[in-house]
């Protein structure tokens, strides 16, 4: 704004210098009046003034204390910073993070917290007297946890504790009740050590989080519950994939069992140990050496059956054979692809595993050079019970991967009519993967 100021000056004297040196006019009075004149010809015609206006703003701006546009509501940052740990319920280690976090903020002399009948945590005065993992002492805790209604104690005589032999150093406090939809679940307790009438943005400050942290628990209920339901998916899909492979195979070796004894034999004992390894593995995971063992056993399940009309290739590199990926991911793909496209050509057909980490993701890749499949009937291999016989290997592949790692990570087929067929999945991993693979329900 100096700027302009200046600059409409010294174009007004200058207007007024030359007035008086052609004509000999001098008048301080029309000096302001150019004065005011110029000064409003600059603002309208320039930027001068709008710069130093927005500059001086900035400038405030940045003289204002930048807290004041941070949330200062101990209840919001307290809410923010427990969240991590109130998703994962109510337990000894959320509490005592979460009454750390309480403590900090709110700088409340005393915090505790508890489940319906013991306490998970107490940090500051008193709380030798109550140790994690002992019972709920106090009766107001108790018949907060019976009613559902906070309370206000204004002495330590009214917390009606029943431990008698220390001297208690809580004047007053506030006990609120932690809930799970309408389920009490335990209790958040605010204690002052000073005498005197509890303040009152105490009392609306425990409420306050009592309710913030229940809200919390509920939503890690309700995400709790949306893992089991997945969960039941993936084991409805397992129970169904692994009477498909068992049907399958049995059915050639019974076709062996007439003809050639101890063929049989030896295939009984491959399908022995293919189950032996699937039946005792936990959950959904499996290292893909063991995967590719079951597909090798298939396949010599198989090539009993069609002899040389079959060939399997792998390109996988050593070094990604520890990697956890989802049972039975490969398996059917191989299985698809014999079946349908190779045994289905005229002469011998080749069938290639690939595997390689690109990005931080593993991709995989089953390649046939079989009969491929008609454009009309590609969009509806993915689906449920489409096709011959009971209709579960892409399609149980494909719905068990969108369901551990999202919609846009199932099966992605291209097929073209006598080439073959190509499918192709990728999976996120992550540094611990051998031990933790990366699951969408762990989230």
């Amino acid at each position: 704004m100096l700027k302009t100021l200046f600059f409409t000056a010294l174009l007004s004297v200058v207007q007024m210098l030359l007035a008086r040196k052609f004509s000999g006019f001098f008048s301080i009075q029309f000096l302001i009046g150019l004065f005011i004149v110029n000064l409003i010809l600059v603002l309208i015609f320039t930027d001068w003034a709008w710069e130093d206006i927005a500059s001086r703003r900035k400038e405030d701006f940045q003289e204002e204390d930048f807290d004041d546009y941070l949330p200062t509501d101990p209840t919001v940052q307290v809410a923010y910073e427990t969240l991590q740990f109130m998703r994962r319920g109510l337990t000894e280690v959320s509490a005592r993070k979460t009454a750390e976090i309480i403590q900090k903020i709110c700088e409340i002399p005393a915090v505790a917290i508890t489940d319906r009948e013991k306490v998970l945590a107490y940090l500051g005065a008193g709380c030798e007297n109550h140790r994690p993992g002992e019972r709920i002492l106090t009766k107001a805790t108790q018949y907060v946890i019976e009613t559902g209604e906070h309370k206000i104690v204004h002495s330590s005589e009214e917390l009606n504790c029943t431990k008698t032999d220390c001297e208690c150093p809580l004047s007053a406090g506030v006990i609120a009740p932690l809930k799970c939809g309408d389920e009490v679940v335990g209790s958040l307790k605010l204690y002052q050590t000073e005498r005197g009438q509890l303040p009152p943005h105490i009392v609306r400050l425990t409420i306050g989080l009592a309710q913030l942290l229940s809200m919390q628990m509920e939503l890690s209920e309700l995400e709790h519950q949306s893992q089991l339901v997945t969960e039941a998916k993936l084991e409805a899909l397992n129970a169904q994939i692994n009477p498909h492979f068992l049907f399958n195979t049995l059915n050639t070796i019974i076709m062996y069992s007439r003809r050639d004894p101890d063929k049989t034999r030896q295939l009984l004992i491959h399908l022995a140990e293919f189950f032996r390894k699937t039946l005792k593995r936990p959950g959904h995971y499996i290292p893909l050496s063991e995967e590719l063992d079951c597909v090798r056993t298939y396949f010599a399940l198989e090539q009993a059956r069609f002899g040389d009309k079959i060939r399997l290739q792998e390109e996988i590199d050593s070094g990604l054979l520890d990697y956890l990926i989802p049972v039975f991911s490969l398996q059917p793909l191989v299985e698809n692809a014999i079946k349908h496209g190779i045994t289905a050509k005229n002469g011998s057909g080749n069938v290639t595993i690939k595997a390689k980490l690109k990005d931080n993701k593993l991709h995989f890749s089953v390649i046939d050079d079989g009969v491929g499949i008609p454009p009309e009937k590609l969009e509806n291999v993915l689906q449920p019970g489409y096709g011959s016989g009971t209709g579960v290997g892409l399609s149980n592949v494909h719905l068990r991967l969108q369901n551990l790692y999202g919609d846009n990570c199932g099966l992605k087929i291209v097929s073209k009519v006598g080439q073959g067929t190509a499918v192709h999945f990728q999976i996120p991993i992550t540094t611990a993967n051998k031990e933790h693979p990366p699951n969408a329900l762990e989230v």
